[in-house]
């Protein structure tokens, strides 16, 4: 729609209108002292009654307010939003968030559409109703939840758009637990105003963003074009995972946004010729987005397996092979060379064709050695490193000594590691130092997957 969101996603004030004087579980004073205590924007409360929280002036409208106000966060009845608006445009506000539901979900389209002539007539830049709102640090936090139900965030550079408020929250700490960090969360609930495009358009340009994932329930009519029209204009990824592919889960979408699934079938083929990325789990998502947040930018097409167990080597060959990625065979002068720079006890027993089985005797000089020699290579351009922690010959330092390699030759590496707590600091060896972790076989090709071919 062309509107400018600056002032939603980087606030300077915001006016959180609906505060309760008496419930300090009221989602708007939840929102209220989140910003008022851990984000930068400048916070007024607005409640009609006036009055004082916490020590604070309580206003009885946003005129009343002294300052220019960037962002609305509105959370009152529904019945009342579309005068609400109405008061912010008239006010100069640069935007608003409605948390308030009640709205197309329940019957009630004629208010939506009303908020939505309103705000379009205006151009005035809406989310919502119905949803979380933003999360964009360190300006602004509209998540009506308490910061002791979340774990913190990460900052970094991958940011998620929804359409349900849960599915993102659940994201974000699968995310965040894989080590990785998120620039901005966007709930968008019903899309009276804003859609996914919109948003899409606003990341495009946002320097803090490099990866974009999105879940998608269904668009409004001719919006789904759009959607893949502008993706495929994205110089940064674009990971998709919908839901609705089944008559229940279309029902189950209809009744929660309001939105029109679509044909599952059309939608995957589209996406298939488009520049994005369809994810088909929840796995699969967040796999996608932690290699892409580590390595934006790279593609890799020829990939080197170096693995301590031959079985797990076979399971990433047959993965990566279904895919088309490339596992290049080794020259039998390199089979030599490698040969004589592992440890003495594996080179009678190691395979160095590709995969690379090191065996269960290697130690960490052996994978390091075999990971540098194949990123010296022209014919190697990632390695996939499927690592046992429980193997006698390995050190908690393999994570950072390997990442020296990374860093140096600037070529992609993916790790598989399993997924236990007393191998925790492993993973953080590898993921501390950017490098992405999977916890399955299955994982780690998805990340090698996300990182091949001509879509990125």
């Amino acid at each position: 729609m062309g509107m400018n969101l600056t002032k939603i996603f980087r606030p300077q004030t915001m006016a959180i209108i609906g505060v309760s004087l008496s419930n300090p579980f009221n989602p708007a004073n939840v929102i209220y002292n989140k910003n008022r205590h851990h984000c930068t924007a400048g916070t007024y409360g607005v409640n009609p009654k006036g009055g004082e929280l916490y020590g604070q002036r309580i206003y009885k409208s946003i005129s009343e307010i002294p300052v220019p106000v960037d962002l609305a966060v509105i959370s009152v009845k529904a019945d009342f939003v579309p005068q609400v608006i109405r008061e912010c445009i008239k006010c100069g506000v640069g935007g608003a968030i409605i948390i308030s539901g009640g709205f197309t979900e329940s019957g009630k389209q004629y208010l939506e559409k009303e908020i939505r002539d309103t705000a379009v007539k205006n151009d005035f830049p809406v989310i919502g109703p119905n949803c979380l709102g933003v999360m964009s640090y360190p300006y602004v936090d509209t998540f009506f939840l308490s910061r002791e139900r979340l774990i913190a965030l990460n900052p970094g550079n991958v940011s998620l758009i929804s359409q349900s408020g849960g599915i993102l929250v659940d994201q974000l700490i699968k995310l965040t637990q894989e080590g990785v960090g998120i620039a901005r969360a966007v709930s968008i609930g019903n899309k009276a105003v804003l859609d996914e495009v919109d948003i899409l358009e606003y990341l495009k340009t946002d320097r803090d963003t490099d990866v974009i994932g999105i879940y998608v329930e269904g668009f409004k009519e001719d919006r789904g074009r759009k959607f893949i029209e502008t993706a495929n204009g994205m110089k940064k990824p674009v990971i998709i995972i919908k839901s609705g592919k089944t008559p229940g889960g279309t029902r189950a979408v209809s009744s929660h946004t309001a939105s029109i699934a679509g044909d599952y079938t059309t939608f995957r083929h589209v996406v298939e010729k488009s520049r994005a990325i369809e994810a088909t789990s929840e796995n699969e998502f967040v796999s996608f987005c932690e290699v892409l947040s580590n390595y934006p930018g790279k593609r890799v097409t020829n990939t080197c397996i170096i693995t301590a167990s031959g079985g797990h080597g076979a399971m990433a060959s047959d993965g990566l092979y279904d895919t088309g990625i490339m596992i290049p065979e080794i020259p039998e002068d390199d089979r030599i060379r490698l040969k004589a720079l592992v440890s003495e006890n594996i080179r009678d027993i190691a395979s160095f064709s590709n995969p690379v089985d090191l065996t269960g005797s290697a130690g960490d000089i052996d994978f390091v050695e075999s990971v540098k020699f194949f990123f010296s290579t022209d014919y190697i351009d990632c390695v996939l490193l499927l690592l046992l922690p429980y193997l006698p010959g390995i050190s908690t330092d393999i994570g950072s000594r390997i990442s020296e390699l990374v860093r140096t030759f600037k070529k992609p590496l993916v790790v598989y590691i399993p997924h236990v707590d007393k191998y925790d600091i492993f993973i953080e060896g590898f993921e501390g130092n950017g490098i992405p972790v999977a916890h399955s076989v299955e994982g780690a090709v998805n990340m090698v997957k996300a990182i091949a071919g001509e879509k990125i």
